[in-house]
């Protein structure tokens, strides 16, 4: 009679704990949250925002960095492409085939940025814009005129010389991008221009020295 009430006690226990394990389960896929196998507890969704994605956010700076690099980078490559020409110094031609090859696509990747944040891209095809536009090292006009019609080591001089202050225009604004700016992407491209430019001014300054 003992062993036949204990029977009975366990099997009403068993019973129970397994009713409240049920219990806890159709509690926890009730409201969608992942349940542990091992402990029995439940662990919240954890919400999704812009923290998570850092490529999404953006600020004035960034906008600006942009908008003004752009046209900077695109007389950049415009220099460039006269060296092939008019350059006399193979250095001059290799040095500025390395500016276009790293600029060029630049310029597409920042204007992917401007797209995705539904910003316009700020003006400046050729020479338009190139006079008044606030952007330090940006050449004028007459600059450019003056560049075109050099040849040998009047260009090489010249271009040399013209190079080195608009890279350090671009330091410049690489700079503020990097003190103002938040987007991650923006500011590592800032980080390269900044130390990229920096190592390309001492070799222009070189080229200059031994001319």
């Amino acid at each position: 009679m003992f062993t036949n009430r204990s029977t009975s006690r366990r099997l009403t226990l068993t019973a129970a704990a397994s009713a409240c394990a049920l219990a806890l389960l159709t509690a926890c896929a009730e409201t969608g949250a992942p349940t542990s196998a091992l402990t029995g507890t439940t662990d919240a969704p954890t919400a999704t925002g812009a923290s998570e994605r850092p490529s999404a956010s953006f600020n004035a700076a960034d906008i600006a960095f942009a908008q003004m690099m752009i046209p900077h980078h695109r007389q950049a490559v415009e220099m460039a492409g006269l060296a092939g020409t008019r350059a006399s110094d193979p250095r001059v031609r290799k040095l500025a085939a390395e500016i276009e090859a790293a600029q060029a696509p630049e310029i597409a990747t920042m204007t992917g940025w401007l797209a995705d944040w539904g910003r316009p891209v700020a003006p400046g095809e050729g020479h338009e814009g190139h006079e008044g536009s606030g952007m330090p090292g940006m050449m004028s006009e007459a600059d450019m005129a003056r560049l075109e019609k050099a040849k040998g080591k009047e260009f090489d001089r010249m271009f040399l010389e013209m190079m080195i202050a608009h890279h350090q225009g671009a330091v410049e604004m690489a700079g503020t991008e990097l003190t103002k700016g938040v987007n991650p992407q923006a500011r590592q491209l800032a980080e390269t221009i900044e130390r990229t430019q920096r190592a390309e001014i001492e070799r222009m300054r070189q080229l200059l020295g031994r001319s």
